[in-house]
């Protein structure tokens, strides 16, 4: 459940800018509905971006409404096109990661969070996200760990400092009794 809470919080957090293009979506589970796209803002992005080409930004926040929408392939087209025109966003580069991910792409998307952190050693963005594709990615809770715990050492009480500290006690709970990488 605590995972389930850290993973609610990174989708509702991602905000950076994304490619267009459509993209065949899933079917929401029953009871649920798939988050529908901003046609108009697309709209306005897109004249600005036809505009200014070079306009990281608008790219940016093109990918963030796609990812809003749940169409992640899109997104990264436009977060790819951003940190293109400015390597040096580490939140574009973060949330590029974090599709990546959501593609599956579990490797592609620890990479990118290295570039990100290569930016910004102390963003604790890319680490809390860092933590979260290498435990569920990679099935790796120690690396998982030390990411988490550099978050609540930088911002404990930082809404991703939270949620860390909240993925720590997960993980030290769920293997109680037993030498943990939290301990």
């Amino acid at each position: 459940m605590c995972f389930g809470v850290i993973l609610g919080w990174v989708i509702a957090s991602q905000q950076a800018p994304a490619p267009p293009g459509p993209q065949p979506q899933a079917a929401a589970p029953p009871g649920e509905q798939t988050p529908t796209l901003d046609e108009g803002r697309v709209q306005a992005l897109m004249t600005i971006v036809e505009n200014d080409p070079n306009n990281a930004s608008a790219h940016a926040q093109l990918g963030n409404v796609y990812f809003d929408a749940e169409r992640w392939t899109e997104a990264i087209s436009w977060y790819e096109r951003s940190v293109k025109i400015d390597p040096n966003n580490p939140d574009v580069s973060t949330d590029l990661g974090v599709g990546y991910y959501y593609t599956n792409r579990a490797d592609e998307a620890l990479k990118q969070f290295d570039r990100s952190l290569q930016i910004d050693p102390k963003h604790t963005k890319t680490m809390l996200n860092k933590g979260i594709v290498l435990a569920f990615g990679k099935e790796d809770l120690e690396g998982a760990a030390v990411e988490w715990k550099k978050v609540v050492e930088l911002a404990p009480d930082s809404p991703e400092g939270q949620a860390a500290r909240r993925a720590l006690e997960g993980v030290a709970a769920a293997h109680a009794g037993q030498t943990t990488p939290t301990q």
